[in-house]
């Protein structure tokens, strides 16, 4: 491709280790980062901190291995521009409004929002204090939200210009006549929507009864190394304890998010939670289904369900659902293997009970339905199916899938 630039807004955790798949990738001509305020005391600092990272090692290594040596270049200190792996990159420092960067001047097409600010696709572009739709007004042709949709007018519903979609499940719901600000959704809905979608294409939307997600999260940027008093009106006390010493109970959009990816979801109980540890990432859905069963045909057991997920594996081509047999921990999960999802099949579990139904208790019942039926008490077999799903949160299962969505979008801007 190669013909337009690419825009990151925002120098985080998902901003920087998006500049390492693009500068890898080489599928735009160059690469503009606006970071919004002045950082260090010269381009070198911004440099070394693009180069350098505690978790995934230097830019070079991760992506050529342990015997490459500096791939950044020709710093200028006036421009703000550098070379990397010979792609150039361009850093700016002035707004922090998405409508004030000058992305049309640097001939940035395709924009990816990596605050975690700007997640609102209803605001106006000239909404105080910024929003996502301001990227499009300063000259960008499609804005790609890193976060999942944060709507905060609760009776507002999702524009007909704007999509969450996650890479291998609803990747195809993204029209580019229609679409101009889309979703990645998040790193944990990412993982569950590909652990769903092979039950649910499977079993069906009749046989699945309930489900409920516990995802044990790395710890992200927004929690506190050491305690520190809550701010006035803060609910959520947890918030403010340090993340080095502490399991924290917190919450997850993902179920909200997994029913603008899966709309079936939205007819099946769930309920999800998270947990955060102190990791820096590799993280682990714990996904369980009530499934109605029939046991006497087609029983649900440990080793269908390990098929079901060694099927879907080998048909995803693009490798965003995988399968294991290995004992892996989280450390396991660091860079590898690029996936959305990796089942841990050695953990999977199911068990099978009958539940005694009364059907007095339905809304509706009358006694001439239990004399047309011969009783009032039916049996239903259940089974509980469990099944863990590891994740690299950052790099491997999130920002990878990531710059697929944004090549994929750039691709067809002129198609």
């Amino acid at each position: 491709m190669k013909s337009g630039k690419l825009g990151i807004n925002g120098l985080g955790r998902i901003g920087k280790l998006s500049i390492w798949q693009h500068v890898e990738r080489k599928a735009f001509s160059g690469i503009v980062v606006n970071i919004g305020r002045p950082a260090g005391t010269s381009l070198d600092d911004v440099a070394g901190f693009i180069e350098k990272d505690s978790t995934y090692g230097t830019v070079h290594n991760y992506l050529y291995g342990y015997k490459a040596g500096r791939l950044i270049e020709n710093l200028d200190e006036k421009t703000g521009s550098m070379v990397i792996n010979g792609v150039p990159v361009t850093i700016l420092s002035e707004a922090r409004n998405p409508k004030d960067i000058p992305w049309k001047s640097y001939g940035v097409d395709v924009v990816v929002e990596a605050t975690g600010q700007f997640t609102d696709p209803t605001q106006p572009a000239d909404a105080p204090g910024g929003a996502a739709r301001g990227h499009l007004a300063a000259g960008a042709r499609k804005v790609i939200v890193s976060a999942p949709f944060k709507i905060k007018d609760k009776s507002a519903s999702l524009p007909k210009d704007a999509v969450m979609t996650v890479m291998g499940v609803n990747d195809n719901d993204y029209d580019a006549a229609t679409h101009h600000i889309v979703s990645n959704a998040s790193c944990t809905t990412n993982c569950l929507a590909h652990m769903i979608k092979p039950l649910l294409d499977y079993f069906g939307l009749d046989r699945i009864l309930t489900a409920s997600v516990s995802t044990v999260h790395a710890i992200t940027g927004s929690q506190l190394v050491l305690d520190r008093l809550p701010k006035a009106g803060a609910t959520d006390l947890r918030r403010n304890r340090s993340v080095l010493n502490n399991i924290i109970l917190t919450t997850t959009g993902a179920a909200k998010a997994l029913s603008l990816v899966i709309p079936e979801m939205k007819d099946i109980g769930f309920i999800a939670e998270s947990v955060r540890i102190p990791t820096s990432t590799g993280s682990l859905i714990i996904l369980a289904i009530d499934i109605q069963d029939d046991v006497e045909h087609d029983p649900t057991d440990r080793e269908l369900i390990n098929q079901i997920y060694r099927d879907a594996a080998k048909k995803d081509k693009r490798g965003y659902l995988q399968y294991s047999d290995e004992q892996n921990v989280s450390v396991d999960m660091i860079g590898h293997p690029l996936a959305g999802a990796i089942v841990e099949g050695k953990e999977t579990d199911t068990r099978t009970a009958t539940i005694s139904f009364d059907l007095k208790r339905l809304n509706g019942y009358t006694d001439e339905v239990g004399a047309s039926l011969g009783r009032t008490v039916i049996d239903i077999p259940v089974t509980k199916v469990v099944a863990y799903g590891w994740y690299d949160n950052e790099m491997g299962g999130y920002v990878h899938t990531l710059a697929d969505r944004t090549v994929s979008i750039a691709s067809m801007l002129d198609a």
